[in-house]
Formats: C-alpha cells, sequence, structure tokens
C-alpha cells in the first residue's frame, strides 16, 4: 500500500497531486492540510484527461493541497463519498466536506472556489 507521499507533507501544501489508494490515506491527507481538493477521476475517462492539466496547475499555484483518487482502484472509497460520475471533485476545508464539483469546469471556476475557503 503506497502511503509515502502523504506521510511527509504536514500542515504545508504540496506543488503536485498525491495519489491516495484508500480511505485511510485520504483521511490523512484532509486531517493534515488546510484545504483538500480531491479529483475523483477514472484513466479512460476522457474529460478526467482534460481535466489533468488543471489539477496539476492548481496543486502548483493555489494553497490547496490536491488528491486524487483512482475510482476504479478505490470503489469503495469513491462509493463512499457518493461518487456517481468522473470526474468528480471534493474539496474539503478544515477537515470538514463544504463542496462537490462534477464534471469538467474552467480553471478560473476551481481557483474561485479553493481561494474561498484559503482566503
Amino acid at each position: 500500500m503506497a502511503t509515502d507521499t502523504a506521510a511527509d507533507t504536514g500542515t504545508t501544501t504540496t506543488n503536485e497531486p498525491l495519489h491516495v489508494d484508500g480511505e485511510a490515506q485520504l483521511d490523512d491527507v484532509v486531517a493534515e492540510h488546510d484545504v483538500v481538493l480531491t479529483d475523483f477521476y477514472a484513466d479512460w475517462c476522457g474529460p478526467c484527461q482534460m481535466l489533468e492539466p488543471i489539477v496539476e496547475t492548481l496543486a502548483a499555484e493555489t494553497d490547496a493541497t490536491v488528491a486524487k483518487v483512482d475510482v476504479d482502484a478505490n470503489q469503495q472509497l469513491a462509493a463512499a463519498y457518493g461518487v456517481r460520475g468522473v470526474p468528480t471533485l471534493v474539496l474539503f476545508a478544515d477537515g470538514e466536506r463544504v463542496e462537490e464539483v462534477v464534471g469538467l469546469k474552467a480553471e478560473g471556476e476551481f481557483r474561485a472556489l479553493i481561494e474561498s475557503y484559503t482566503e
């Protein structure tokens, strides 16, 4: 089980998305960071592939930590969060689930959403 990516992050944000494997690891990431944007995606999903560069930019340029969850490898985790379609992005602030966005949106919309919780 891959836990090395989230173990060393502390309370600072990361400049690239963290790949999460399992509910325990996602819980740890959410607990360790103030604002976490979680991208539930699938490799076969066209809109997810189009969203990938936006997610990477948000990880590098915003105060949010970005987590990525492969729904095919983590079906129970996706079900636990009610993910019915991909891409689904769930925003956590201060350990609480505060927003959910389904589908492909513009980078500016995601950036504004993150900034509403980081400023």
